[in-house]
């Protein structure tokens, strides 16, 4: 026979969730695609572009950004030889949509970098929002990528 916790274990799912999902949300520094442009024009940011040479072709890539293919084995050691070896360096990972960022700014994270940042909107748009491109914010082509 159900206890009387039991009957509102449900209800106090639905209400966790959101706020747990929300927190979790929270906690990944993150940066809109002007705020990392502007810090990065300042010199207090370095942008890395994570995906594959034919997006960068595609699209161009972000002014300034570091293009580090994330697919390549010694990835981690890549970003820290862009930043001088200081792994308290500000960096900002930039994909297409967001979702490999997150994914990227762990496994620094797990590398002992300290101040990664994730451009959640990417390069073309995502629900953080309207994506660098759409913003109209600055590209250099890679033709030979």
């Amino acid at each position: 026979m159900p206890n009387r916790f039991s009957r509102h274990l449900p209800w106090a799912l639905l209400v966790a969730l959101p706020l747990a999902t929300a927190c979790a949300r929270d906690s990944v520094p993150s940066l809109s695609a002007p705020e990392a442009l502007e810090r990065a024009r300042a010199g207090n940011l370095t942008i890395v572009d994570i995906r594959r040479p034919e997006e960068w072709r595609q699209t161009g890539v972000a002014e300034g950004a570091a293009r580090i293919d994330m697919r390549h084995p010694a990835f981690a050691d890549t970003v820290l030889a862009r930043v001088g070896g200081d792994r308290n360096a500000p960096i900002a990972l930039i994909c297409r949509t967001g979702n490999r960022t997150s994914q990227m700014q762990a496994v620094l994270k797990n590398q002992g970098f300290t101040n990664v940042y994730h451009i959640g909107e990417g390069m073309a748009g995502s629900g953080a929002g309207p994506g660098w491109v759409r913003r109209g914010l600055p590209v250099e082509p890679c033709a030979r990528c």
